[in-house]
Order: structure tokens, then sequence, then C-alpha cells
């Protein structure tokens, strides 16, 4: 088992919080950002493929992207990828080409749009809690193994503690913040 060390966990909380605004960053407010489709994955030779690594996202007009699939024969895997991503995108192919409209957010999509960021927060607070877990885990052997007194993991156990609160605290803010956002008129 890994050595315990509370700088490590708290970095990997800060990736998991990293991650989740990298998600949210994803989520538009009403403009569109070629940063929109990062979390669409197509089904490209055999395996899958981040978007990114199969074609390029640019911004033409403010509600609209425009992806060029570099090749031709993964125009509709992209374009089928592109639909059933879960963003409400609807795209249209044109060879190589494929266009995709962004529709106007009215009240409906807003809200639908909240829930996604509130899932992405609590995959985020779940990541947390397993690095919680991962810190206390490696506290329990070390004492059981003797190398720690039940005082010290009494002491790092609080520490952990305080630093997942942390993490949560912050992962809470980050989506409350997006949600404030998404909800703007």
């Amino acid at each position: 088992m890994a050595a315990y060390s509370l700088t490590d966990l708290k970095n990997r909380m800060q990736k998991s919080i990293s991650s989740l605004r990298e998600e949210l960053a994803g989520l538009r407010t009403g403009r569109a950002s070629a940063s929109l489709l990062e979390p669409v994955t197509v089904e490209a030779y055999g395996s899958r493929m981040p978007l990114n690594q199969v074609a390029t996202v640019t911004v033409p007009e403010p509600r609209m992207l425009s992806v060029q699939v570099w090749d031709r024969s993964m125009a509709n895997a992209v374009e089928k990828a592109i639909r059933n991503s879960g963003l409400g995108l609807n795209p249209v192919g044109e060879g190589q080409v494929i266009r995709v409209p962004l529709p106007e957010l009215n009240e409906e999509r807003r809200r639908e749009l909240t829930k996604v960021a509130h899932n992405y927060a609590e995959q985020a607070r779940v990541a947390v809690r397993h690095i919680r877990r991962d810190g206390m885990d490696i506290l329990k052997k070390a004492e059981k193994d003797g190398d720690l007194s039940q005082d010290d993991v009494r002491t790092q156990s609080d520490l952990v503690q305080k630093a997942t609160d942390a993490a949560v605290a912050e992962i809470d803010s980050v989506v409350v913040a997006k949600e404030q956002e998404i909800m703007q008129v």
C-alpha cells in the first residue's frame, strides 16, 4: 500500500475539482464554444476516441459550431456521437464538415443544463470521497502495522476529513456559480 501523504491526497482532490471545472466549461451558457464538444467521444477505428482526435471544432458564428472531420469515412460516426452526447444538439452533415447549430436557451433547456451540472458535481464529490477513503485506509494500515499511534491516526484522520470537507465545499461553490451563469437570462 502507498505511503500516507496529506499533500498527495489534497492534490488528488484538487485534480477532481479541476476536472469538474473543465466539464462545466463545456456546458454552454448561450454562446458557442469549441469546448462544448470536448466530452463527446466517437467510435473510431475499433475504440472510443475524443472528438478532438478525429476532427477540428471551430466557431464560425455565435450560435454555430463547425466540425471538420479529418477522415471522410468518420463523418457519420462523428455526427451520431454529437447527436447522442446528451447535449441536446442536432448536427447537420455536409460531407467532411458537420454544422452544429446551437438552439436558443429556453427555460426548460436551462433547467436541463443545471441538472447536468449537478451530475458532474456529484461525480466530483464521489471522486473526493474515494480519495478520502484511500487516505483513511492507508492510515488504518499504518496503525495496524505499528507505524503510527492511535493518536497520530486520529489527528491525521481529522486532517483528511477537513481536506475532504474543504474540497466538497469548493465543488458546491463551483456548481452554484455555474448554475447562476446558466440561469441568467
